[in-house]
C-alpha cells in the first residue's frame, strides 16, 4: 500500500446544509453522483456522504453522530500566524463552532479548533516548523 490518503469522506446529518457551510468557507464542490458531495484539494479530496448511507455501506448499525469526540482532527495549515484568527471568524459566520480560540502552542506553532456542523473537528494552525509549498502542500518536516 502507497503511503496516501486518497479520500476522505466525512459522515453528515444533512448534506445540504454541510454543503452549503463549506461553500461559505469558500470552498467549490466539484461534479459528484447524487447523494455524495466531494471538494477536491491538493492532493486528495473531501467527500460528504450522508451518515445512514454511510454506516449502511460499511455495514455498522445507523445511530446518529453523539456530542461525543471521535478521535478524529482534520488540520488546515496555513503560511502565517495572522491568518488564524480570520479564518476562524470565517468559519464561524458560516455555521461553525469555536471550540478552541486562536492561541499559542507549547511547541511554537499557532492554532485554533472548529467543530462544523455536523461536529467534525478541524484546527486551523501555523507550524514554523512545517512551511508549506507554494502551492499549499503540506509535508510534516516542510516542503524542500
Amino acid at each position: 500500500m502507497e503511503q496516501r490518503i486518497s479520500l476522505i469522506t466525512l459522515a453528515v446529518d444533512d448534506l445540504k446544509k454541510s454543503r452549503d457551510f463549506y461553500q461559505r468557507l469558500g470552498w467549490k464542490p466539484v461534479e459528484s453522483p447524487p447523494g455524495i458531495v466531494a471538494f477536491d484539494l491538493i492532493g486528495q479530496t473531501l467527500g460528504l456522504f450522508a451518515r445512514s448511507e454511510m454506516l449502511g455501506e460499511v455495514g455498522l448499525p445507523v445511530a446518529p453522530m453523539n456530542d461525543g469526540f471521535s478521535g478524529v482532527i482534520l488540520s488546515h495549515n496555513v503560511r502565517d500566524k495572522a491568518e488564524i484568527a480570520p479564518l476562524l471568524d470565517r468559519a464561524r459566520a458560516a455555521g461553525a463552532r469555536i471550540v478552541k480560540p486562536p492561541q499559542d502552542t507549547p511547541w511554537g506553532g499557532h492554532h485554533g479548533h472548529f467543530a462544523d456542523p455536523d461536529g467534525h473537528i478541524w484546527e486551523v494552525a501555523f507550524n514554523p516548523f512545517s512551511t508549506l509549498g507554494a502551492d499549499g502542500a503540506f509535508q510534516w518536516n516542510g516542503i524542500s
